[in-house]
């Protein structure tokens, strides 16, 4: 990823899950990024036709440190942790553009359509890594939809109250 690319993605996902979703994320004022953001980090991006970024999505092999495995293992509920090459993590994932907002700040319509191409691209991209099965933290929410947009995840236990929010791991299968 170019280092324009990659100070774009830092900011939208500043302005997502810092300024939109209120995350108490310890990052610079206009960047987020974290740990977990390396070399060997895949990114799916989603731009608008202007050429802003619009979505994103984070993939992260599981034989390597991540998101569910270094800071939230407590969603996996006593389970093992994925450390498998053909096991990725799915984080970051996000889809809002700021062009196609209405008044309210709400696209719902336009919102749905990219979250289902998002998760589209992210499977397919997951698939062209080798990966079998991606796991995910997410907000409780998530599960219902990514089902609405036709991804089946399957929850690995009861969510989790973390900073006051209900977190989940979800399963989801890669189909080749």
């Amino acid at each position: 990823m170019s280092d324009i690319a990659y100070r774009d993605l830092s900011a939208y996902r500043y302005e997502v899950f810092v300024n939109r979703l209120g995350w108490p994320l310890d990052c610079p004022v206009g960047q987020e990024l974290d740990q977990f953001d390396r070399a060997d980090t895949e990114y799916v991006l989603a731009r608008q036709d202007d050429g802003a970024i619009c979505g994103c999505a984070r993939l992260l092999p599981t034989d390597h440190p991540y998101l569910l495995g270094e800071v939230f293992p407590v969603l996996m509920h006593g389970q093992p942790l994925p450390s498998d090459a053909s096991v990725w993590e799915v984080s970051r994932f996000a889809t809002w553009a700021s062009s196609a907002s209405g008044p309210d700040g709400t696209d719902t319509d336009g919102d749905l359509m990219r979250t289902r191409l998002l998760a589209r691209a992210v499977l397919d991209r997951a698939a062209d890594l080798g990966a079998k099965r991606l796991i995910t933290v997410s907000p409780y929410g998530m599960e219902r939809l990514l089902r609405r947009v036709g991804v089946e995840a399957r929850r690995s236990g009861p969510p989790v109250l973390w900073g006051g929010q209900l977190l989940i791991a979800c399963w989801i299968d890669v189909q080749a």
